[in-house]
């Protein structure tokens, strides 16, 4: 019986597929026959080609999902998440991962920010959370990776932040006694009602 590769595909809940994904989904060890038929079905118009190795189902995929899956690993955080999250005000409209490198990426219209942070805080799973797909720092992890890649930055408002957590996040970064007391700093502004 015949295998319908596509099929496979498109019954899988991602929205963006590498190279890698797909020998792993269609269980193929042959790396060039997997990019010969995503080539044919790209060509056919049945995948959209992001970039070389990386694929769609359609115009329509998660953004955020094509965000950690550029470059691995990586994840969600920074503004992005401190946006959603009520904790800086500001808009904007990239979108902010933390990678093992620093690049700046425009596709599809949609602007990319990767922020490099240190391979033991990267791939330290402490406050980061798995959603549709992608990885992305939770609030309180995102305060800390700004915290640590900014010497002096303004946070709107820290009142959500559940502190507990942030004690609980800090010794990944290194024992870092800089961090450690603007960290502290922070808090203190906050519980006075300040921020």
């Amino acid at each position: 019986m015949k295998r319908d590769y596509l099929l496979v595909l498109m019954r899988s809940k991602n929205t963006i597929f590498t190279t890698k994904d797909v020998s792993l989904l269609w269980e193929e060890d042959d790396v060039d026959f997997v990019r010969k038929k995503l080539y044919r079905y790209m060509k056919a118009g049945k995948l959209y080609s992001i970039r070389k190795g990386i694929y769609a189902k359609d115009t329509n995929y998660e953004r955020y999902e094509l965000a950690t899956k550029i470059f691995t690993p990586s994840y969600i955080s920074f503004e992005t998440v401190l946006a959603k999250a009520g904790v800086v005000f500001q808009f904007y409209s990239q979108i902010f991962v933390a990678s093992y490198l620093a690049r700046e990426l425009i596709i599809d219209d949609q602007a990319y920010s990767y922020r490099r942070i240190k391979d033991a805080i990267l791939t330290n799973r402490k406050g980061i959370e798995v959603a549709d797909n992608f990885f992305v720092a939770s609030p309180e992890r995102a305060f800390l990776d700004v915290v640590y890649l900014n010497k002096d930055y303004h946070f709107d408002n820290l009142s959500s932040m559940n502190w507990n957590k942030v004690d609980d996040i800090l010794p990944i970064y290194g024992g870092n006694k800089r961090m450690a007391s603007k960290v502290q700093r922070y808090r203190e502004v906050t519980q006075r009602g300040l921020n």
